[in-house]
C-alpha cells in the first residue's frame, strides 16, 4: 500500500479480499468502522455497511461509506476499515464448513500512514483446539491454506508481514501460529475466555 485515503485503501482491501478469497478464507459480506475527529478523539459511533454484492473496490462503495458519516460530526473521519465475511474451515475429514468471521481484514484510509492486518479467531489454526486437545487432521486441513494465503500476501504487498502481537489463544509465528507447549500431551485449555 502506498496511496493514502479511503478509495485506495478499499481498492487494497479488494485485492487482499481476493487473494484470502482464493483460499476460501473470506468471502467478504460487510465493512465496519469507528468514527473520529483529530483533536477530539473516538465519538463512539459505529458504521457496518453490508455490501450486498458491492465490490470493495467500486467507487460508489467509498462513497455510501462517506455518506454514513454521522450528521452531528461534519468533521468526523473513519478509522481503519474492517472487512468481515464468512470463510470454510475444513474439518478432520477435510469438509468444508462455514464460519463467519474465520479471517478479518483490516485495512487503514488514514493519510499519514497506511496499514493493513489480517486477523484469525478460531483453533483450526492451532495444532491444539482452544480445550487443548490436539487436532493433527484439523491442523493439517487448515494450517497451510492460511500460510499459503499469508505468502500470497507478502507477494501481493511486496512487503513481508509482521506477526502481530500475542494473544491469550495464540502468538502468531512465521505464516501460522506457534505451536503451544503440550503438557501430558494437551496443550492449554483456553476455554476459559470463550
Amino acid at each position: 500500500m502506498t496511496e493514502t485515503g479511503l478509495v485506495p485503501a478499499l481498492g487494497t482491501a479488494a485485492r487482499m479480499a481476493a487473494v484470502l478469497g482464493k483460499h476460501a478464507l473470506l468471502e467478504p459480506s460487510s465493512l465496519e468502522w469507528d468514527w473520529f475527529e483529530r483533536g477530539r478523539g473516538g465519538l463512539g459511533v459505529h458504521t457496518r455497511l453490508g455490501l450486498m454484492g458491492s465490490r470493495l473496490d467500486d467507487p460508489e462503495l467509498a462513497e455510501q461509506a462517506r455518506a454514513c458519516r454521522p450528521v452531528g460530526h461534519p468533521a468526523a473521519e473513519m478509522s481503519a476499515l474492517l472487512v468481515t465475511g464468512p470463510g470454510e474451515r475444513l474439518d478432520a475429514e477435510g469438509e468444508p464448513r462455514r464460519e463467519p468471521r474465520l479471517v478479518e481484514l483490516t485495512v487503514s484510509p488514514d493519510p499519514y500512514g497506511c496499514w493493513a492486518e489480517v486477523a484469525v479467531h478460531h483453533d483450526v489454526w492451532s495444532p491444539c483446539d482452544f480445550g487443548g486437545e490436539p487436532h493433527p487432521a484439523v491442523h493439517a486441513n487448515n494450517a497451510p491454506r492460511l500460510a499459503a494465503a499469508l505468502r500470497a500476501l507478502d507477494a501481493l504487498l511486496g512487503v513481508p508481514g509482521e506477526p502481530g502481537e500475542p494473544t491469550y489463544f495464540g502468538v502468531a509465528e512465521g505464516h501460522g501460529l506457534k505451536a503451544p507447549e503440550l503438557v501430558d500431551g494437551l496443550g492449554p485449555d483456553l476455554t476459559d475466555l470463550l
